[in-house]
């Protein structure tokens, strides 16, 4: 048994597999907190349900990619947990998502996977010579693992664009790339290339995510200062080039903050920059704030200077 599952004849078989259940065990359920969420609420959010509709296929086919194979039990089992799981995903999204949220998901389900499903089954075992099998399941699982792991492209193009990582966390994208090694290794050992080489492209692209993360992440304990465009005049300065004055108002209790530039060209020579730390509130009836409130609620200029 090549595939077994706890079979001791073939360790590095077994404990690649019982690895890659493990790993993928917690990443099926990493989503769980969202869903609690949206219990809690009652609201979707206005998250997608797509990535679900997609795990839920990816499922279902390395299901039957197994049953045909045979001796393929560690793929057999994690994939009938992620199945169950995913479903039970879909099941909350549509219980809580608005009207045409749940349309939509429905319409996806049923396009993918059971339209595309029984497609593939159909054509598997009526149009597929019982040698071929194997080779043409294995052929649409590989096409479509890699389809799946070049989907985080968009993420890391937003990432660069917005230089933030608010929408990739850093705990999905390690175990993922755990994930993609365990198999890796699975497929390797098994001689099983439809298992093998997705998981090579899921290890590249979860190890840029990390990359990413690490180099736009921002340090904790500061503040990124926001500007407006209404606030922007036009100063002139001793050597005569122009500058923008913006005036940046601070939440309060701040202490530490940031200052990020958008603009390509850098910040040189001395400049100032006037930070308030809170709106002076106008007193009812017309009559002004007493003077220690306007004192407290003065303007404070930072000077920057160029970093050496």
């Amino acid at each position: 048994m090549a595939g077994g599952f706890l079979s001791m004849a073939h360790p590095a078989v077994t404990l690649s597999g019982i690895a890659g259940n493990v790993i993928s065990f917690l990443v099926f359920l990493a989503p769980v907190s969202t869903f609690v969420q949206v219990y809690r609420k009652k609201s979707t959010g206005g998250f997608s349900s797509v990535p679900y509709v997609v795990a839920l296929f990816s499922s279902v086919l390395w299901i039957f990619y197994a049953l045909v194979k045979t001796n393929s039990r560690p793929l057999l089992t994690i994939n009938a947990f992620g199945c169950g799981v995913e479903a039970a995903y879909i099941i909350v999204y549509l219980l809580y998502a608005p009207r045409k949220a749940r349309l939509r998901t429905l319409a996806y389900f049923f396009l993918l996977d059971v339209a595309a499903f029984a497609l593939i089954v159909v054509v598997t075992l009526y149009f597929v010579t019982k040698p071929y099998q194997v080779k043409f399941l294995g052929s649409v699982c590989l096409a479509f693992s890699m389809a799946v792991f070049v989907a985080p492209l968009s993420i890391i193009f937003k990432v660069i664009k917005t230089k933030s990582v608010e929408f990739m966390p850093i705990g999905l994208s390690f175990f993922l790339t755990l994930s993609a090694v365990a198999w890796f290794c699975y497929g390797l050992f098994t001689k099983d290339p439809y298992v093998m080489y997705p998981n090579v492209g899921g290890f590249f692209f979860s190890c840029v995510q990390m990359a990413l993360y690490f180099w736009y992440r921002k340090p904790k304990n500061t503040a990124v200062l926001p500007t407006t465009s209404d606030s922007i005049s036009t100063l002139s300065i001793a050597a005569g080039v122009g500058a923008t004055q913006r005036v940046i108002e601070l939440p309060a209790g701040t202490h530490a903050f940031t200052i990020l530039s958008v603009s390509p060209i850098p910040i040189l020579g001395v400049h100032k920059v006037e930070v308030t730390t809170a709106a002076a509130e106008q007193a009812p009836d017309g009559v002004a704030a007493d003077k220690e409130q306007q004192l407290n609620n003065r303007p404070e200029v930072i000077e920057i200077t160029a970093a050496v």
